[in-house]
This record gives structure tokens, C-alpha cells and sequence, in this order.
């Protein structure tokens, strides 16, 4: 009995070679080729070759957008030559006089300085409201639906062109308040261009401040204005600082706000925030519209002039990002 039931138990398991045999037994379906989901010969050539295609589009891309900034850097180049040798433009007369009706005697010191006057005030009225409210989206404000909304719509205004900041200036200070065209109301039309930018950049260096940081700081016994001020803004400024300079390198090359205040030519020097002026932009821009060629030249000496600003402007907030930065 014990040996029956035995051998119905040793019957009933399956055998570990058991789907082995039977496959090898039965003639069963044959496997394919190639798995299912990988792609054929042609296949392969027809997405190689679309890769080759979209790869060429990219490069006719960029190299469309240097070939038509050598040609423009090659064109103001000619001119400043040109304007050099030909019109005897004297680079220390010419940033040493100032606007003139008479191409002999113009001068860019006037926009230089209204140039100077409009960057202090802009950092003056953007930076601390622009910092400030990084300060308070990133530290304070909770990870809501309406914070989200705040920094979208602030991501959204980086991008909206600067004409309309202009007419926003126009409309509600130079009219609605009365203040005119002076150096005050293009400064406020800029320091709304450049917000945006130095909101966002300011948002993304305290995000690279690392939590262990803060943390720190609190099991010191820190509060968190504290822990803010004296340990969070000193590591992130060096990216604060790089985002403030080139938005402010933005500025000083915007010709479309300040023609929307107002600043057409003028030749008188500014020396307050009260007084008109005439900024690089600008007075470049009115040189170009005149009919004399000497003043096509003097707007290609006052491109360099405003070419050197900007990339000086540039290469500070490389040089103050890449010795104060640190990484983490």
C-alpha cells in the first residue's frame, strides 16, 4: 500500500526537465529572426537618415545666426574704420564733446554719462525690490498654487519685449504723472525690464545653496532672518551679482523703452535724475536716421563705444562668478 502511493506521489511531479522534453518534442512555433520591437535594415537607414537631416538643420541654424552677426560686426566694423581714417574721428574728441546739429564738432559725452546715470538708478530701483522678492518666493512664501502662479507669470515677463515696458512708462509716468522725459522716468521704464531677470536669476542662485547649509545654521541656534542674512545671501551673491550685471548689460542697450520716454537728442550734459538726456542707445539710433553720411560713421564709433561697455560689463560678472563662486 505504503509503495503504491509511493509511486502516485513520484508520478504526480513534474519533472525539472520536464519543459525541456516537451519542447524539444514537440515541433512547437519557430521563434522569429529578430525580436519584436527592433527595427529592420531599412528601418534603421530611414532613421539614421532623419537624424543626419534634423542634425543638418541644427547646423544651417547656428551657423545662419553667426554668419549674420559676423556680417554686422563686419559692417560696423568697415564704418568705424571708415569713419577713423576718412572723417578723422578722433576717439578722444568723440567721448570727450558733447551732441552737436554739426557732424565736425559731435560728440558721445553726454550719452555716455546720461548712460552711466540711467544704470545707477536702474540697479538703485530694481536690484533690492527685484532681490527682495527672490528672497521671499524662495525662503517664505509656501510651495502653493498661487506662488507657483507668481513665478510662471515672472518667468513670462522676462521674456515680453522691451517696447512694452516702454509704453508702460510712457503711459503711466512720463503722462500719467507728469514727469516727463527726464533720466528718472527711463531708469523706472528700465528697472521694470530688467526685474523680471534679476527675479529669477536671484531665485536660481538661492536654490543652489544647499539645505545642509541652512541646516547648519538653525542647530546653531540661528533664527531664520539670521540664518538668511548672514549665511544663505553671502553664498549666493556672487550669483546675484552675475545676474544683476547682465541684465543691467541688457539695459544699457535698449533703445525702444527710452525712445517711448522721450529721450530724443539732446546736447546738454545731464547731471541729475530731473534732467532730459540723450542716451548711447538713442543718440546712436538718431545718427543713423541722418542723411550725412559723417553721422552714419559717428553712430559706427558710437556702436564700438557701446560694444566695449557691454562686453566689460560681461566679462565682470564672469570674472566676479568664477572667484566668489562656491561649489558645493
Amino acid at each position: 500500500m505504503s509503495s503504491d502511493t509511493g509511486t502516485e506521489t513520484e508520478t504526480s511531479r513534474p519533472s525539472r526537465s520536464g519543459l525541456s522534453d516537451s519542447a524539444s518534442s514537440g515541433p512547437g512555433p519557430t521563434p522569429p529572426d529578430t525580436p519584436t520591437g527592433l527595427l529592420t535594415g531599412s528601418d534603421l537607414e530611414y532613421e539614421h537618415l532623419k537624424n543626419r537631416l534634423f542634425h543638418g538643420v541644427l547646423v544651417a541654424a547656428s551657423l545662419f545666426g553667426v554668419v549674420m552677426l559676423a556680417l554686422l560686426v563686419l559692417d560696423v566694423a568697415t564704418d568705424f574704420y571708415v569713419g577713423l581714417t576718412t572723417y578723422e574721428v578722433s576717439l578722444v574728441d568723440f567721448v570727450t564733446r558733447d551732441g552737436s546739429q554739426q557732424a565736425e564738432l559731435a560728440g558721445f559725452r553726454g550719452a555716455i554719462v546720461a548712460s552711466v546715470i540711467l544704470m545707477l538708478l536702474t540697479t538703485i530701483l530694481s536690484f533690492v525690490v527685484g532681490v527682495g522678492t527672490a528672497i521671499y518666493l524662495e525662503e517664505y512664501a509656501p510651495d502653493n498654487r498661487i506662488t507657483r502662479l507668481i513665478e510662471a507669470n515672472l518667468a513670462n515677463l522676462a521674456g515680453v519685449p522691451s517696447i512694452v515696458y516702454g509704453l508702460l512708462a510712457l503711459a503711466a509716468f512720463v503722462n500719467g504723472i507728469g514727469l516727463g522725459p527726464i533720466l528718472l522716468a527711463g531708469s523706472i521704464g528700465l528697472g521694470l525690464l530688467v526685474m523680471p531677470i534679476i527675479i529669477v536669476s536671484s531665485q536660481e542662485a538661492l536654490r543652489a545653496v544647499p539645505d545642509g547649509v541652512r541646516n547648519g545654521s538653525y542647530a546653531t541656534g540661528a533664527t531664520e532672518w539670521q540664518t538668511i542674512r548672514q549665511v544663505v545671501l553671502p553664498a549666493a551673491m556672487p550669483g546675484i551679482l552675475t545676474g544683476t550685471i547682465l541684465a543691467l548689460a541688457r539695459a544699457i542697450g535698449e533703445t525702444a523703452p527710452l525712445i517711448m520716454v522721450g529721450a530724443l537728442f539732446t546736447n546738454r550734459l545731464p547731471l541729475g535724475p530731473f534732467d532730459r538726456f540723450s542716451a548711447m542707445p538713442t543718440q546712436i539710433y538718431i545718427w543713423a536716421q541722418q542723411p550725412s553720411q559723417h553721422f552714419v560713421h559717428l553712430a559706427a564709433v558710437g556702436i564700438v563705444v557701446l560694444l566695449a561697455f557691454m562686453l566689460t560689463m560681461n566679462a565682470i560678472a564672469l570674472v566676479l562668478r568664477s572667484r566668489y563662486e562656491t561649489e558645493y
